[in-house]
């Protein structure tokens, strides 16, 4: 069988605070699809008002606007983005805001076509610009007096950060918009913007956020960076403060150092892998669901306090005004009060929920961090991370070794420093952790609250994400490293116990693609080692005819690559047959009708794997009539490749294939010996 691979997880696509839910709420209201230019081009013609209010009014308006996916062709028709643009250079400090916003929010709701329009539209040249005023005023700010340095700083900050969100959105998109950032020398830039991190996390976290997109596979920009630079690096990944702000801004930069792993200097790469794992392991420390429990109960005492509040402030307002008019009976008697808000009393609304976002969104980064840790750097990953062949993967493994040769940092060349670290800082203990599911109170709490419901899904992913670590720390560390076999028997029962003690476990995609990739990386491992396995024939079968009608190409993958694993296994014992026929038929039925060619290969290619040895295997076979059925789909395949291969799969895709092809080839001769014997 072939071993599977991760796929590296790239940044998230879109802003963590850009909220697109109006499209959602559109289609709820059954107005999707409806073309309505009517706002849009009363807003758009607007931003041209000589009144610096009502064009701030009108960017604000947009910002609304683009969070309803109906809106946005008409947008494009009237050329929002080349209208908001120069906006962004507005003489007043609040419109460019307001625009920034705009187009962070277009860039966050639009996606990748959007972005790399935006990008057409040459939104990069006012946009570096209005990064660039921005670094330059807050550099003579510092010289202003107080009052205006602090109001002036205020907003110059509050529109970088707007403006590193848009930058952020769009380089995720577009390789176009990367290249102008190194070209544009955007990195000192935002270096200097990071450095603020003790006084404006905020617009730290876009930085970060922004840095470790732009420093993925970009060495261009490597050679940019200088010793200062990696200081103020260090220096955000090493502060103190333990809030949860910061220790998401924390695990940003820790996967922005580790993009520059290239760069660091040999003699400092094993104190570096120590400190991202440092950073990394504290943040896996820290429960989740505790904290929700914690941060509502915090929410809920704040919400009751400020209550109480208002009411004590009511009251002073009505004594107050019995006393003012008691003064102006006594006019030689004067009182000087404050007008009193009750504003002025409460904090941010929605402190607490923040911080749980910050908390939940840091440990996944840190666990898509650990995952990019692991997997190996050749580009072919994210086309062909569902299928290989044996001999092709045995081969691709083998040079991965031999090309590394001695360089400290290349994944999967990482056997002392990194696989030392992790078991020194328990990752591997940690991520089991989080595979389980969600604290229930914790889920039950957010259920019941609009504005928390949505970190129920930001806790599944967690969960999913760490599944999927798992199946890289499996695939690639020792099984020592792991714990030993005891450890990985244990580990393949818990994952059968959160498969199988989710009745509807087949409806949750997410998951379902997570701990099958876990459970084949596992039980392949536990195979090469002959560590007995632990799924009963019954549960397998359970497992395979779920998945096997998943509309996700990667769970029918990896349900028919665990059968070729399980039956490879079974093979080689005694009083398999019947089970070893079902499993035959099934992987046939599969390979046959699957419209996926990379399925139907999967499924092939578990077939030469369960029936290539054994007196059981070979019964089977014959009792399944698994020749004449592999030699009459023999030439459909052979089409099917010729017919669909070349509009559908990449070139490393099609290599694949072909392999396949040709190994289908040796084993219907195979099979044509081993009929043969056991009929006469």
């Amino acid at each position: 069988m072939g071993k599977s691979r991760t796929k590296r997880f790239k940044r998230p696509q879109f802003s963590p605070t850009g909220d697109c839910q109006a499209e959602a709420v559109a289609a709820a209201n059954g107005t999707e699809g409806e073309e309505d230019d009517g706002p849009a081009a009363e807003l758009l013609e607007k931003l041209q008002h000589p009144s610096a209010e009502v064009r701030e009014c009108a960017c604000a308006g947009l910002a609304r606007l683009v969070q309803q996916r109906p809106a946005l062709p008409g947008l494009a028709r009237r050329d929002a983005v080349r209208r908001l643009g120069p906006l962004l250079l507005d003489p007043s400090l609040a419109v460019r805001e307001t625009a920034a916003g705009a187009l962070r929010n277009l860039s966050a709701c639009g996606g990748f076509e959007v972005c790399d329009d935006m990008v057409t539209k040459d939104i990069m040249t006012p946009l570096v610009a209005l990064l660039k005023e921005c670094s330059a005023g807050l550099d003579s700010n510092e010289m202003s007096p107080q009052e205006k340095k602090d109001q002036n700083r205020n907003s110059i900050e509050n529109i970088a950060n707007e403006a590193m969100n848009v930058l952020w959105n769009i380089c995720e998109c577009s390789s176009r918009a990367v290249s102008i950032f190194n070209k544009e020398g955007c990195l000192e830039i935002v270096l200097k913007f990071l450095s603020r991190f003790p006084t404006n996390v905020d617009l730290a976290i876009s930085v970060a956020y922004c840095l470790q997109t732009v420093t993925e596979d970009n060495p261009e920009l490597l050679k940019s960076f200088s010793a200062p630079g990696l200081h103020v690096l260090e220096s955000a990944m090493l502060s103190p403060v333990s809030s949860m702000e910061y220790i998401l801004l924390k695990t940003l930069v820790a996967g922005t150092i580790w993009n520059l792993k290239d760069i660091i200097p040999s003699k400092s790469q094993a104190e570096i892998i120590n400190a991202i794992l440092k950073v990394l392991s504290d943040v896996l420390d820290l429960d989740t669901g505790e904290t929700v429990i914690r941060m509502q109960e915090a929410e809920k005492q704040r919400l009751e306090s400020a209550a109480e509040t208002e009411d004590v402030l009511e009251s002073t307002s009505r004594d107050a005004l019995m006393e003012d008019d008691e003064m102006e009976e006594i006019p030689h008697k004067r009182k000087v009060r404050r007008k009193t808000f009750v504003s002025d009393l409460l904090p941010s609304t929605d402190k607490e929920l923040r911080e749980t976002i910050a908390l939940l969104t840091a440990q996944q980064t840190a666990l898509e961090i650990i995952v990019n840790m692991c997997c190996t750097e050749d580009p072919s990953d994210d086309e062909w991370e569902e299928l290989s062949s044996s001999d092709e993967s045995d081969a691709f493994m083998e040079n991965s070794f031999s090309e590394c040769g001695g360089r400290l940092l290349s994944p999967l060349c990482l056997s002392h420093e990194v696989h030392t670290a992790f078991t020194n800082y328990l990752i591997p203990k940690k991520i089991f952790e989080k595979t389980a599911f969600p604290n229930s109170t914790a889920v039950d709490l957010c259920s019941r609250s609009p504005t928390w419901k949505s970190l129920i899904r930001k806790m599944n992913t967690i969960q999913c994400r760490a599944l999927v670590c798992l199946q890289s720390l499996v695939s690639l560390l020792d099984v020592d490293h792991l714990g030993g076999p005891a450890a990985l028997q244990t580990l393949a029962q818990h994952l059968s116990q959160l498969l199988f003690s989710q009745p509807d476990f087949a409806e949750h995609v997410d998951f379902l693609e997570a701990i099958s990739s876990a459970l084949r990386a596992l039980l392949q491992t536990m195979a090469s080692k002959n560590i007995s396995q632990c799924m009963t024939p019954n549960q397998l079968m359970t497992l395979c005819t779920a998945g096997i009608h998943s509309g996700n190409t990667g769970v029918r993958v990896n349900v028919v690559s665990i059968l070729g694993i399980t039956g490879s296994v079974l093979a080689k014992e005694d009083g398999t047959l019947e089970t070893l026929k079902t499993i035959g038929c099934f992987l046939l039925e599969v390979a046959t009708k699957d419209p996926s060619l990379v399925v139907a290969g999967e499924a092939l290619d578990a077939l030469f794997d369960v029936f290539a040895d054994g007196k059981e295997a070979e019964r089977a076979s014959v009792q399944i009539k698994l020749l004449s059925a592999l030699k009459e789909f023999q030439p459909v395949f052979k089409m099917k490749i010729r017919k669909e291969g070349r509009g559908k799969y990449s070139p490393d895709q099609l290599c694949v294939l072909d392999n396949v092809k040709m190994n289908l080839r040796r084993f219907v001769a195979y099979q044509e010996t081993v009929e043969k014997r056991l009929t006469t």
